[in-house]
């Protein structure tokens, strides 16, 4: 199979599908690959490091994508890669339609085969090729937020970890998952009040135990969701509904609740947001103030950190890559529950039932999922 990687187009997006041993692995196999030159630069991945693991260096996107039945990315296409979506190369990245109409549109009317990395689900639940970048994003939420609180900028002054004879900031970090833990094991570094919300007790339960109980728990409804955020310094919005938009748990007033200078950053962005005032941001212009509260809603965070996100990023997607390569994508599928649960568009039809409820479009039923 050829399979091809293009330089990432999203604002801010170091990131790039395929390190240079994934590209020698599938050449081991027996597979072409081609790689947009400078796609890996960013990365810490020149094109000789390519050229070494036997790829072929594309001078241009459009040589990648007319040449390749896979495309390998990191990130939905954006505007100005739509011509390039075809029936005849099936693209495998992080999607995330419940959030993007056009797009949604665009890979209908091309008719592409598209599989997202975040619903590639195994049998257990656990979703690996999300659980890389979750943990990254997780980690910088912390990070930033705690950054975003400090002069200069719109924050209010604060030390998450305070000082001898002044009180540590508080934190409010909404989910339970990967995002959350991680997010959550940074801030106890930093000794900060930390809170878990979520309505997973068992959840709840394990991070409890897992911390030692040095967080503080509690269920998440709206009542203890309001009661939790007024006046804290710091919220960090992880909410996840596999495939479909991300519920808005924080309302206006909720927000306004928090005072001026608190900090939201919402990880839930790139389905949409999990706050009433969320609107999505970009590296270059990382920040608004809403309410009073700084709003930090980058929905491309581990870009930010381009060589350890690309090295985890295709650590996990390398298998299913290689599956897809090996037994061509509709075997794969047949093969792989965990990948055929990816399948978000194919031949003209949507298969993800949450997008098409988010758009008011028809889903078709997955001919992979038997």
């Amino acid at each position: 199979m050829r399979i091809g990687t293009v330089r990432e187009r999203k604002d801010g997006e170091a990131r790039v599908g395929l390190t240079p041993e994934g590209a020698y692995a599938l050449t081991l196999r027996g597979h072409q690959v081609l790689i947009e030159t400078g796609a890996g630069r960013a990365s810490g991945f020149p094109d000789a490091a390519y050229i070494t693991s036997g790829a072929t260096i594309a001078a241009t996107a459009t040589e990648v994508w007319s040449t390749a039945n896979l495309v390998v990315k990191v990130k939905e296409p954006i505007e100005s890669e739509y011509p390039f979506l075809s029936a005849g190369t099936a693209l495998f990245t992080y999607l995330h339609l419940a959030a993007d109409r056009d797009l949604t549109e665009r890979l209908l009317a091309a008719g592409t085969t598209s599989l997202a990395y975040e619903l590639v689900r195994k049998v257990d639940g656990t979703m690996p090729l999300l659980a890389p970048m979750s943990q990254v994003a997780g980690r910088m939420a912390a990070e930033i937020g705690a950054a975003l609180l400090r002069h200069p900028g719109p924050g209010r002054g604060k030390l998450m970890g305070g000082v001898a004879g002044v009180p540590p900031g508080r934190a409010v970090i909404i989910g339970s998952g990967t995002v959350a833990t991680a997010a959550a094991r940074v801030l106890m570094g930093l000794d900060a009040r930390v809170t878990v919300m979520s309505r997973d007790l068992a959840r709840l339960a394990y991070l409890q135990e897992h911390f030692g109980g040095r967080i503080a728990t509690r269920v998440s409804n709206p009542q203890a969701v309001a009661e939790e955020v007024a006046g804290a310094d710091l919220a960090i919005l992880s909410v996840l509904v596999p495939g479909a938009a991300a519920p808005h748990v924080l309302s206006r007033e909720m927000v306004r609740s928090m005072g001026p200078g608190a900090v939201i950053v919402d990880v839930s962005i790139d389905q949409g947001g999990a706050a009433e005032t969320s609107r999505v941001t970009s590296h270059s212009d990382p920040i608004y103030v809403e309410e009073g509260v700084v709003h930090y809603c980058v929905s491309n965070m581990p870009g930010a950190v381009p060589q350890t996100s690309t090295q985890a990023l295709t650590s996990a997607t390398l298998p299913y890559i290689e599956a897809l390569a090996d037994f061509g994508i509709e075997e794969a599928m047949r093969g792989d529950r965990a990948l055929a649960e990816s399948l978000s568009t194919h031949r003209g039809l949507l298969i993800r039932g949450p997008v098409a409820e988010a758009f008011g479009l028809q889903a078709a039923p997955n001919p992979f999922l038997v």
